[in-house]
């Protein structure tokens, strides 16, 4: 592990898996286009991960003599700290929205996505097929608001898009089978987030 106190003052280091939330955050650094050290870990968790983060999760953000490791809290210090390429909007009223809307796709979306995501083999059947049809679902009756604006519900890309976009990249994996003919705005959206140069730099696992 690397010693934070020997860190450089400006350098971002990431640890970092194959996982959603790694994936989260290797796309909010390339939408923010901040340099960062990539610390990819596969498999392994070294020992003294403990001393970064209790819980022994990924990702771990270190910056200076600190280290987060939840990713809304991440979220928060470096559009705080980086006031460049802005994920969320100017008033307080606006901001408070998106952060509501980020809490619902959290709730209602990623908790399913990601238990299927991290968990393939944790549901028994009937539990995994019941976790898939709402999700799946829910993923159809919503797609139409994919329609109205540029991006999720905003004319700019924000914090919801940064959470959406690696849980539609994962989507094969969980073998929903979404109709086409009814979630065509959603596929529409997934290309254009999926062709956008800090995505695609978003899926390196090497820097």
């Amino acid at each position: 592990m690397t010693d934070l106190s020997n860190l450089p003052k400006n350098q971002l280091l990431l640890y970092a898996d194959d996982g959603y939330d790694s994936h989260v955050i290797r796309y909010l650094l390339a939408e923010k286009k901040l340099s960062y050290k990539l610390a990819y870990l596969k498999s392994e968790r070294p020992e003294d991960l403990t001393e970064l983060n209790p819980y022994r999760t990924l990702p771990i953000l270190a910056h200076a003599d600190i280290a987060l490791y939840e990713i809304n809290v991440i979220f928060e210090y470096l559009e705080e700290r980086y006031h460049h390429h802005k994920l969320l909007p100017e008033s307080p009223q606006q901001r408070a929205q998106v952060r509501q809307l980020a809490w619902r796709i959290q709730k209602d979306w990623l908790t399913l996505g990601r238990e299927l995501l991290m968990h393939p083999d944790s549901f028994d059947a009937a539990k995994e097929a019941q976790a898939k049809k709402q999700l799946s679902d829910s993923l159809i009756t919503l797609a139409p608001i994919f329609t109205h604006k540029p991006f999720f519900m905003s004319e700019t890309l924000g914090w919801c898009d940064i959470l959406l976009a690696p849980l539609f990249w994962q989507l094969n994996q969980i073998n929903l089978n979404l109709p086409t003919h009814l979630i065509e705005p959603l596929i529409a959206y997934q290309t254009k987030i999926f062709n956008r140069d800090a995505f695609k730099q978003s899926l390196q696992t090497t820097l």
